[in-house]
């Protein structure tokens, strides 16, 4: 049976609301797992955009196995793959979860290790492609990062299996993304795309965007085009609470 291409993109969520149960902060890997309809999913970390850190990856480990059964694992680029075949152990998974960090360096690092095309071809096999962030960022055509400060910049050399620009953390206050994605995208530096605020995630069913997920009521994900003039419009998606 060929399965859909699904890709479930998310802002992740920052900062939990006083009283967010903290069993649920990590609830967007349960989310992913859900969308495999598997019951006991293969689930593979990546974590290239923080550098493959070791406290990253464990804390990873105890949230995703808080979630039910399932077979878990990471994939390491740094020094080396730790792994013997790149290529095998991802087509093997159901679900595989991209961290946050720099997009700009997940990408740089990806494409020497021909990583664009495996994900790709683990895609269209119907693996779930999944990540916050940068892990967001990556699936797109590109978005807005700090990678290179916190003047926020544009990247447009996203892997692009999704048509459109990403904006994440849409509604935070400590950077100006929500402005400044509808900035650059209504002066055409970036494409027409969607945004996330904190918690919600993107998920589409080849490329079209099939819902928005949170994990916290009263979120929305953003539609964000040019209007024509210089400046945007935009259409709200609000996002379907979806917990454990």
């Amino acid at each position: 049976m060929i399965k859909e291409r699904q890709i479930l993109a998310c802002s992740g969520l920052l900062y939990p609301p006083e009283g967010f149960p903290p069993q649920y902060v990590g609830a967007q890997i349960w989310q992913a797992m859900q969308l495999t309809s598997v019951r006991r999913p293969r689930v593979c970390l990546i974590a290239t955009a923080v550098g493959d850190s070791r406290e990253y990856i464990d804390r990873w480990y105890a949230r995703a196995g808080s979630f039910g059964d399932a077979d878990l694992s990471h994939l390491q680029l740094f020094v080396q793959p730790n792994v013997a075949d790149v290529r095998a152990h991802l087509l093997a998974q159901d679900v595989i979860f991209v961290s946050g960090g720099s997009v700009v360096n997940l990408l740089a690092v990806w494409r020497a290790h021909r990583l664009d095309a495996i994900l790709r071809e683990c895609w269209e096999a119907g693996v779930v492609l999944a990540g916050q962030s940068a892990g967001s960022l990556c699936w797109h055509l590109g978005g807005v990062t700090d990678s290179f400060g916190d003047s926020l910049d544009a990247v447009n050399d996203g892997l692009g299996f999704l048509p459109f620009s990403n904006g994440v953390h849409d509604d935070l206050g400590d950077q100006p993304r929500r402005s400044r994605f509808r900035q650059l995208i209504g002066e055409g530096a970036l494409r027409p795309g969607y945004a996330s605020e904190d918690g919600v995630a993107l998920h589409y069913v080849g490329t079209r965007l099939h819902e928005a997920l949170g994990v916290l009521p009263d979120r929305n994900a953003w539609f964000v085009e040019p209007d024509g003039g210089g400046k945007h419009r935009e259409t709200a998606f609000p996002a379907r609470c979806w917990l454990p």
